[in-house]
């Protein structure tokens, strides 16, 4: 029997839920995962921000193909394309809806299919770490990869009710090295802090509702840490608004929900920027990484044995401080972030 919960009570108790780790182990066993991830090497690297690597060979060339350009954040769904709704009937592990009635509903093993889904967890094929789950809001929209304000809501709910810490949500956005076009949040296990969830941080500002924006410092990934405010559903605005206004602005960014939803961290990166314009090193550009969110949060894939065996921090530093904003471009756009979140920020 798979929890499928009122969302109007903020009850998405699913991912929390001992089923819904037995249906993904389930489908591990059945073979549907492109990889065994609980087989491959993993280590955490010594140095100030113990960053963790897991070797995956061949990891990129077993994945779907992206299949849009990566300079635009903002893209029109294309049908025709690989999206969700094409998945296999097994790669679904439950689904959920909003009702009218705070009694939980009930389904009978994984549905057959998505169509009459408003939202879906599906197995990432390729994961990297336990319990790599896609979460697809109203699959059935087709809703382009852009952030809006009530499925980032939904993105924290899910967070919030797995109630473990090591649990954490994640998206990127088109330009951020999302691959498919179709509105995903993914999520998975951890259990180590990621060295973005110990970096310091230097506050910035306190906006209307009680919401505390600090900046990252001495972390090679330039980005925004967002936490307090009177309750998850502030906390969700604020950040939802800083997304819109990002990919409004055509700046790819990724976002990392931590700590059950009660601190959300905003990295922003120009990697595929520099790989079109031919000024990626070619150092990184052999090591085939693609900085998404785990990546920028130190959770490092690694595809090929030498660069596993030969990974230290002090390469892997290089390389984050070549995906991500030079201070001068951080400085600027912080600038419009805060101005933007203070004006559409209700007054204390």
């Amino acid at each position: 029997m798979l929890l499928i919960t009122t969302i109007t009570e903020r009850k998405l108790n699913v991912l929390g839920n001992d089923e819904c780790l037995l249906q993904w182990d389930d489908r591990k066993a059945r073979g549907l995962f492109h990889h065994d991830i609980t087989t491959c090497e993993a280590k955490v690297l010594p140095g100030e921000h113990n960053f963790v690597a897991i070797l995956i060979e061949g990891r990129d060339q077993k994945k779907r193909p992206t299949e849009f350009g990566m300079n635009q954040v903002l893209q029109p769904f294309h049908s025709e394309k690989f999206n969700f709704t094409k998945v296999k009937p097994e790669e679904v592990i439950f689904r959920f809806q909003e009702t009218e009635s705070d009694s939980a509903q009930y389904f009978d093993g994984a549905p057959p299919t998505v169509s009459a889904s408003p939202s879906s967890i599906l197995i990432n094929v390729s994961p990297i770490g336990y319990c790599h789950v896609l979460l697809i809001p109203r699959v059935q929209e087709c809703l382009p990869q852009r952030v809006d304000r009530e499925s980032f809501l939904l993105a924290m709910y899910v967070a919030r009710e797995a109630r473990n810490p090591f649990f954490r949500v994640g998206y990127n956005s088109l330009g951020a090295f999302a691959t498919i076009n179709h509105l995903h949040f993914q999520a998975y296990y951890l259990k180590v802090q990621y060295p973005v969830e110990k970096a310091p941080t230097e506050k910035l500002t306190v906006i209307g509702n009680g919401v505390s924006i600090s900046q990252l410092v001495q972390y090679p990934v330039s980005g925004f840490v967002f936490e307090g405010g009177s309750s998850l559903e502030d906390l969700s605005h604020v950040v939802s608004n800083a997304c819109i206004f990002l990919q409004e602005s055509n700046r790819p960014y990724n976002v990392l929900i931590s700590e059950s939803g009660k601190r959300v961290f905003l990295l922003l990166q120009c990697y595929a920027e520099k790989q079109t314009s031919g000024k990626a090193s070619q150092e990184f550009l052999d090591m085939r990484i693609n900085p998404a969110v785990w990546e920028l949060g130190g959770h490092l894939v690694l595809k090929r044995r030498k660069d596993y065996d030969e990974a230290s921090e002090a390469t892997l530093c290089r390389f984050l401080v070549e995906a991500s904003l030079s201070e001068a471009e951080f400085q600027e756009l912080k600038c419009c972030v805060l101005e933007f979140l203070a004006s559409a920020s209700p007054e204390k």
